[in-house]
């Protein structure tokens, strides 16, 4: 998969280094991966929630902070809409982020 809007990640970081190694494994795993389908990534993820409109909730770091992503099956591309605690993601809407 392709992953877009890395810059999220790198954003994060500076203010959650705790989150770097979780996050560096996750962005081993979907630029390795192939998904073609939810159980594809259910396959690397297991904890992987889809909340509708092509949107996957990811838990990062022990569930510590979750991450909102587009996938794209058909067009091999995952693009990151959000990544925070549990507080901020509360307060989004994640089918429309």
């Amino acid at each position: 998969m392709n992953i877009r809007r890395k810059d999220i990640i790198d954003n994060f970081i500076k203010n959650h280094a705790d989150a770097k190694r979780a996050l560096q494994r996750w962005i081993d795993i979907v630029e390795k991966s192939e998904w073609k389908s939810h159980a594809d990534i259910k396959s690397d993820f297991p904890t992987v929630d889809y909340v509708g409109n092509e949107r996957y909730v990811f838990n990062i770091r022990g569930n510590n902070y979750r991450m909102v992503a587009v996938v794209i099956f058909t067009a091999g591309l995952l693009t990151i809409r959000f990544l925070g605690t549990h507080d901020k993601y509360d307060k989004i809407d994640c089918k429309t982020i």
